[in-house]
């Protein structure tokens, strides 16, 4: 859990500064690999990295700044679809070769044999939890 804090301390510390959180920019990834039909809302509270019981507020903020938007789905009204706007997909854009930087910051002094059996080792303690 240190580690992931440590981890996700420094990551706040490359996107904040574009005012933007860790969580926030997950929606924004998972909405620009989304395509052009959008996700239900619970779809992308599905996929986030850390869950949250507030997707709906983490949405309304997003919506906020216009680097979403929503609308209710004309085949089922009980869904709400989400998709990323041209300024989000900006926003990813300028963040990029820094996120890549962090990448290589904190996972490039692991060999690739070190990643795969990290990710095995990660991927096992998940099927516990």
């Amino acid at each position: 859990m240190k580690t992931a804090d440590l981890v996700n301390r420094r990551f706040a510390s490359v996107v904040e500064p574009a005012g933007i959180s860790g969580q926030q920019y997950n929606v924004l990834r998972i909405l620009r690999g989304s395509g052009k039909d959008g996700l239900p809302t619970l779809e992308v509270a599905s996929r986030l990295i850390e869950q949250t019981p507030g997707i709906t507020r983490l949405l309304d903020r997003l919506e906020a700044k216009k680097w979403i938007r929503r609308e209710r789905c004309p085949r089922d009204r009980r869904q709400v679809l989400c998709w990323i706007t041209p300024s989000g997909l900006d926003l990813l854009a300028g963040l990029e070769q820094a996120v890549l930087d962090f990448d290589r910051e904190v996972l490039g002094q692991l060999s690739g044999a070190d990643l795969r059996e990290l990710i095995r080792i990660l991927d096992r303690i998940r099927k516990l939890a």
